[in-house]
């Protein structure tokens, strides 16, 4: 069956580039022009020209956000499982190679995590892990997802990529969307950075979203490491061709996005200063929503807090708050654990006063029965 992997044979990088960065004036105030965008407006967008038009499409993508969303920002929060991983990656804290101890939570220790997630009034977890097939796999995940199910309206997973036959279980499980970030489609530095392990499988990943989308799952989270590659801008143009092939070839599926970049971690040999600026950020994921507007944008705390402060507002309609990225984060706070080390980090409550004062509604907890879902028989209490 066919999947991605066909197109991306087709696509040659250097000419993309090329075009990209040859983009004018006149290219980008068309698609500005323009109601409905397609990839050719999306080239003028992520120029280089197109920075210089950032306030204008700024506001475009301002206003595509609210009509869609209204004014409402929905908070999520990472529950770390574990931090062993079998891979490689020069850009991870996670690295198999890392000397940092490892650490998998148990039963008790994850009643206890959710317990603290749900204290702050919480109610959508992304559970994420290193990638370990054997100690962290399909039979932990089997073992746990109905557990953490218990404590939450929706549940998303950010783990090693398996079989289409895992995702329908873990569907009839309680498992929501899964998020799988290609992290760049630029294959030779694919390699550079991926060293040892499974993901060393550049294919196997990159075929992930197909399988996703054939297991049935209701969303499926695409994206990039910004700054791994060295043309962020062709990445995240392959990137957009990517989210459309699937949107047409698996339209029943819900699709979101995000955008991180780089950040320092225990151990970490990359320059992890971005090559990305904020406002080149922000070029991007206006781009993305003008071209896909139904999308969902999420940013997490990676960023700093006067970008999000600031963008949030513009594009965003999903972000973390108060985010933990190690396991047991919690309950009991050992930095030397972190996959990575997060840039904002203030409460749910400060960011929620923030986007009140921006007009903006905070969303703690969707309603089960839109998802699918019986209502908890857990005492959840609801702000809106």
């Amino acid at each position: 069956m066919e999947t991605f992997s066909k197109k991306l044979k087709e696509i040659q990088w250097d000419i993309i580039s090329s075009r990209i960065h040859n983009q004018t004036i006149k290219d980008v105030e068309r698609a500005l022009m323009l109601e409905n965008l397609g990839l050719q407006e999306m080239m003028a967008l992520l120029s280089p020209i197109g920075i210089h038009y950032l306030e204008t499409i700024a506001q475009r993508a301002y206003t595509v956000t609210r009509q869609r969303f209204g004014n409402t920002v929905t908070f999520y929060l990472p529950l770390y499982l574990s931090n062993l991983c079998a891979n490689d990656c020069t850009y991870c804290g996670f690295s198999m190679k890392n000397r940092i101890r490892r650490k998998i939570l148990g039963r008790q220790e994850i009643i206890r995590e959710c317990e603290a997630i749900h204290a702050k009034g919480i109610n959508h977890l992304l559970l994420v892990t290193g990638e370990h097939q054997t100690k962290v796999g399909i039979e932990y995940f089997r073992r746990y997802v109905p557990l953490i199910r218990k404590y939450c309206s929706s549940l998303v997973m950010e783990v090693q990529p398996m079989l289409q036959e895992d995702y329908e279980e873990l569907i009839e499980l309680g498992l929501d969307g899964v998020l799988v970030y290609q992290e760049t489609y630029h294959t030779q530095t694919y390699s550079h950075h991926h060293l040892c392990g499974k993901k060393q499988d550049f294919l196997w990943r990159l075929e992930t979203p197909d399988r996703l989308a054939r297991s049935g799952v209701d969303k499926i989270g695409l994206g990039i490491l910004i700054g791994l590659s060295d043309d962020w801008r062709t990445d995240c143009y392959i990137l957009a061709k990517h989210l459309l092939y699937l949107r047409k070839t698996y339209w029943k599926s819900r699709y979101s996005l995000s955008f991180p970049r780089l950040r320092p971690f225990t151990g970490s040999v990359l320059d992890s200063s971005s090559t990305v600026s904020e406002s080149e950020l922000l070029q991007v994921m206006c781009a993305f929503r003008l071209l896909v507007p139904e999308v969902e944008i999420s940013l997490s705390t990676r960023e700093s807090p006067y970008f999000r402060d600031h963008a949030i507002p513009i594009v965003v309609n999903n972000i973390s708050a108060g985010s933990k990225t190690q396991p047991g984060g919690y309950t009991n706070n050992k930095a030397e654990l972190e996959q990575f080390l997060p840039n904002d980090n203030r409460s749910p409550q400060e960011i929620a006063q923030i986007l009140r004062l921006s007009g903006l509604q905070p969303v703690w907890k969707d309603w089960d029965p839109y998802l699918g879902h019986s209502i908890s028989s857990l005492s959840i209490k609801t702000h809106i």
